[in-house]
């Protein structure tokens, strides 16, 4: 046996050990229904090498842990930060630009970034059980000042990029009358999650009629469960845009195959693989043609957006108005 093993260890070049790339991201994406798995193998074929995924609750907690990492933080990229975050994202300065070629990217507003790569886009979205509400919600007026025994599930903006998404979606059609939106809507939500996961779980298994979502969810039922059950109300004053960002650390352990990921990231092999795995749409062109189901959602007629500087100057002072007006009795 240890003449096998020396042997074997012999015929090992040294220094030739499996190249590892340690990606930080959201827990959902990595979960066994989630693009991860997939995502793994694909790019484990062409790169010599072993992906290790780590996850967080959401994409806010993602940047809070590499903020309290620091540069020895182990990740070699950071997937699932979003559009809203990159400029506080820019000023950890733990990131390093990519440097590739991202003509193949066109996401709504034709976003580029010379640090951070998109890799699937969605609108945010109320999504509805249809057996248990007759008449959703049409606008986020209507929803603020809806019915109260009629339940919503919400995400954390402090940890979580769907919650942030919501500040920001308020804030667009508020302004300054926000905290008073809040206030109202306070009345109307269940239970507030850490991430998107926990939320939309508990709308799944019926515990709340309404989640936070994307318009993007409804076709994860329509085409693995054949079922309309689930709907996204479409909203008159417009829907917000989450726009999914990857990046690659200064502290990369391998540079090269960092950017050999970002550029795969891009690729057809992986955008095919996030319709029906993350439930969003891809960021580029692919010759996969998207399933019928995604004809059938709801198509926001005016797109809302913050600048990620805005973002990263009110973030804190939003969050502290939602969180008053979400502790009033």
């Amino acid at each position: 046996m240890f003449a096998a093993a020396a042997a074997l260890s012999m015929s090992v070049p040294a220094g030739a050990q499996e190249k590892t790339l340690t990606v930080y991201t959201y827990e959902s994406f990595i979960s066994d229904w989630g693009p991860g798995p997939k995502v793994k193998e694909a790019f484990e074929k062409t790169c010599g090498c072993k992906v290790n995924f780590i996850g967080v609750a959401d994409g806010v907690a993602l940047l809070t842990r590499l903020k309290l990492e620091g540069p020895k933080t182990d990740a070699d990229i950071a997937l699932g930060l979003d559009t809203n975050l990159i400029s506080e994202a820019k000023a950890t300065g733990l990131f390093e630009p990519h440097g590739l070629d991202t003509a193949a990217v066109k996401v709504p507003g034709n976003y580029t970034d010379d640090t951070f790569i998109p890799y699937d886009y969605g609108h945010f979205a109320v999504v509805y059980d249809t057996r248990a509400i007759k008449t959703p919600p049409r606008s986020l007026k209507e929803l603020v000042e809806g019915d109260p025994s009629q339940k919503i599930a919400i995400e954390d903006p402090r940890t979580s990029t769907p919650g942030l998404g919501l500040i920001l979606w308020m804030k667009s059609v508020y302004g300054d009358k926000a905290p008073e939106a809040w206030a109202k809507l306070r009345k109307r939500v269940l239970t507030v999650t850490p991430g998107w996961s926990e939320a939309y779980g508990l709308f799944a298994k019926g515990e709340v009629p309404m989640v936070f979502s994307y318009t993007t969810s409804p076709a994860y039922h329509m085409v693995e469960e054949k079922t309309d059950r689930y709907q996204a109300a479409a909203f008159s004053e417009g829907h917000y845009i989450q726009i999914e960002v990857a990046g690659m650390l200064k502290g990369a352990d391998d540079k090269d195959l960092a950017k050999q990921f970002l550029k795969f990231m891009i690729s057809p092999a992986f955008q095919e693989i996030i319709p029906t795995t993350n439930w969003m749409m891809p960021a580029s062109k692919t010759s996969a043609p998207l399933p019928d189901a995604f004809d059938k959602l709801v198509q926001p007629g005016k797109t809302f957006l913050m600048g990620s500087d805005e973002v990263a100057k009110n973030r804190q002072l939003w969050i502290d108005e939602w969180l008053t007006a979400m502790s009033m009795n």
